[in-house]
């Protein structure tokens, strides 16, 4: 996925846009950022900073070890309601 590079403050302004669109995503399991840019259709570089900032703040975390390719693989936090 080729895509002009956008400045590193629009990309991150978007993660609370992108949040329900990537935890619907995963909701249908763990995925790699990859398996995620994707079905997002979104450059890697841009869902790198969506993710780990919604594992920063706790909406998802990592599965511990790697694919194949040498991906972590992230899932959805269950949050109490």
């Amino acid at each position: 996925m080729t895509a002009p590079n956008r400045d590193l403050r629009e990309i991150i302004r978007e993660e609370h846009v992108m949040r329900a669109q990537i935890l619907a995503i995963l909701a249908e399991g763990p995925r790699t950022i990859p398996e995620i840019a994707t079905a997002l259709d979104c450059p890697t570089h841009e869902v790198v900073f969506w993710v780990m900032g919604m594992r920063r703040y706790g909406h998802l975390r990592d599965i511990k070890g790697v694919t194949d390719d040498g991906y972590f693989r992230y899932e959805a936090v269950e949050t109490a309601a």
